[in-house]
């Protein structure tokens, strides 16, 4: 099996190594077509002349109106000289591609007879089934990070929210659209709406970096835009657990240390449950009374201020996570109004 040059396959993607078509695909034929017919096209590319002119394109898909040999008839029709001929040769892929796939028969293998749209989904359970092949993912495009280097981007399994969840995002939607929430502008309000049929899956964890460990699988720390969704809540009772000293070393004016605060003495604060001395056995329901009061009476927040690019993740986001949190009172919880600025582009 010989590896023969392709200029039109990016070298960065994967492997650089695709399986060749020439029966169907204008630039592997055009490529094929050249190193078999110029000489100095093979010794520029160190290609030794059997490993390509013996080789004819095999058929395998009958398209009506193009036969099966779609790659070559597109070539000629549309006079393509060369593998260097990237505007026609495009034109002659979409053609090959569209028309194959929707229209095209398979004419050999498993799915001899079929569409090739109904082959694709079957052959690929088989070649799977068969330990001949995995799934494999990669992103759309080039992936870059702030700084401007090049990521090198892997798919790691993780754990996910199910947003798009329906009744869940109906709860939601229901909110966004009715009289209790504020967007300021007609055009924010029809993003959320857009950005609920949209935003689905959202992986909520990762492995590395600053974050709240994941309760129930501590090799995760929690993903940031997921771990903000309603630290809203905590700026009601900060200044009484910090008293204005952000890193910790001095307790605020209610003298309870972090490890005081249980999950129970939070639901007591935000949840409204009873307050259980057992599960809370380092502060007293007083202190915790005064958190719930402050709690109380600053939620549900007026007004959030956050820029547009946050309308598809992570303000959505919070309102999810608020209409789950606080669902047996989520009009008491949900934020009453929403205010996202644009962009100013100054001095590039």
């Amino acid at each position: 099996m010989y590896a023969l040059p392709l200029t039109t396959i990016s070298m960065v993607k994967g492997t650089g190594i695709v399986t060749s078509v020439p029966s169907d695909s204008p630039d592997d034929y055009a490529m094929l077509k050249d190193l078999q017919t110029k000489k100095g096209l093979r010794e520029k590319y160190n290609v030794e002349e059997e490993w390509c002119v013996p080789f004819e394109p095999i058929p395998i898909i009958d398209i009506p109106g193009m036969g099966n040999m779609a790659a070559k008839k597109c070539y000629d029709d549309l006079k393509i000289q060369s593998h260097k001929d990237a505007d026609k040769l495009k034109q002659a892929k979409d053609m090959c591609y569209l028309e194959g796939f929707y229209k095209g028969i398979m004419t050999v293998g498993a799915c001899e007879g079929k569409k090739v749209e109904e082959a694709k989904p079957i052959i690929k359970e088989l070649l799977m089934s068969q330990n001949m092949a995995i799934p494999y993912y990669e992103p759309e495009g080039e992936v870059v990070s702030r700084s401007g280097d090049q990521c090198i981007v892997a798919l790691k399994f993780q754990w996910l929210m199910k947003y798009g969840e329906e009744e869940w995002k109906n709860e939601v939607k229901s909110h966004v659209q009715g009289e209790h929430f504020n967007t300021f502008n007609p055009k924010i309000r029809h993003e959320f709406e857009v950005i609920l049929e949209w935003l689905k899956e959202w992986g909520c964890s990762r492995t590395a970096g600053l974050g709240t460990k994941l309760p129930w699988d501590e090799q995760f720390v929690v993903e940031s835009l997921s771990d903000s969704t309603i630290y809203m809540a905590y700026y009601t009772v900060a200044h009484l657990l910090q008293g204005g000293v952000l890193d910790g070393s001095k307790p605020g004016p209610l003298n309870v240390k972090p490890e005081d605060m249980t999950m129970a003495a939070w639901d007591y604060v935000f949840l409204g449950k009873d307050y259980n001395a057992t599960e809370c056995p380092n502060v007293s329901e007083d202190h915790l009374k005064k958190m719930r009061h402050e709690f109380e009476y600053w939620y549900p927040m007026d007004l959030r201020v956050s820029a547009k690019d946050l309308i598809r993740n992570h303000l959505t986001m919070s309102l999810y996570n608020h209409a789950s949190i606080w669902k047996d009172n989520m009009e008491q919880r949900m934020c009453r109004g929403y205010f996202c600025n644009g962009y100013l582009m100054l001095n590039n």
